[in-house]
């Protein structure tokens, strides 16, 4: 259809039907329940949370390709991830969740949130297409009031996010890298949206190592 023809929803669901950026198992709920009944951290985790066991019923909603995403995450132990969607130019970090469960939008910081922020904010002041002084707005949002970061459920909710999933499951700090206002660019755009993001992705995955002992 060509990329100006494409609405927000193309390619967003599997043949089956699922939404493969919805489909992780909400293990938020679990410790917020466990909080608001105070049973963190001496009855219930507050990290490696386990999955449910509805979600690891054979006939339950999951996606094979959510299935082998967990399972390849459960074999390695990375520390730092990003997922990159198009559409917007914001980077978002955890929690993707709200935790009043009936708001579309609410500030839901985590316990480790000066460091998502930082992560986040590392990412948008290298990209060349975030940090342009010619920076326009991609539809509604003026993301760079805010240095173009934003905290994902602040924005809209995501129930079942894999940044949220790998942070409680996995402690792999994730975070969603909005890539470009226009969803699917054309072949002849690539070039220059990889020259966006080429220093932005070193920059990222060197924090890795920073603050760490030589």
């Amino acid at each position: 259809q060509g990329s100006e023809l494409s609405g927000w929803a193309m390619g967003r669901w599997t043949y089956e039907g699922i939404d493969l950026n919805h489909n992780f198992a909400d293990l938020n709920t679990a410790l917020w329940d466990a909080e608001d009944n105070d049973l963190v951290p001496h009855e219930f985790p507050n990290h490696y949370i386990p999955i449910p066991e509805y979600y690891t019923l054979t006939n339950a909603t999951v996606a094979p390709e959510t299935r082998a995403v967990i399972d390849w995450m459960q074999r390695y132990p990375f520390v730092l991830s990003a997922n990159l969607h198009g559409g917007e130019l914001v980077v978002t970090y955890p929690f993707d969740m709200t935790r009043s469960y009936w708001k579309a939008q609410e500030l839901t910081p985590t316990a480790d949130d000066g460091v998502f922020r930082w992560l986040a904010t590392v990412y948008a002041t290298s990209n060349l297409a975030m940090a342009s002084e010619d920076r326009r707005l991609c539809h509604y949002d003026d993301f760079a009031r805010h240095g173009n970061i934003i905290n994902g459920a602040n924005w809209h909710t995501v129930p079942g996010s894999m940044n949220d999933f790998s942070y409680l499951h996995t402690n792999c700090f994730e975070i969603t890298v909005e890539l470009s206002c226009d969803k699917f660019p054309h072949a002849s755009e690539l070039p220059a949206e990889w020259e966006n993001n080429r220093e932005s992705l070193l920059l990222y995955m060197e924090q890795v190592g920073t603050g760490t002992p030589g």
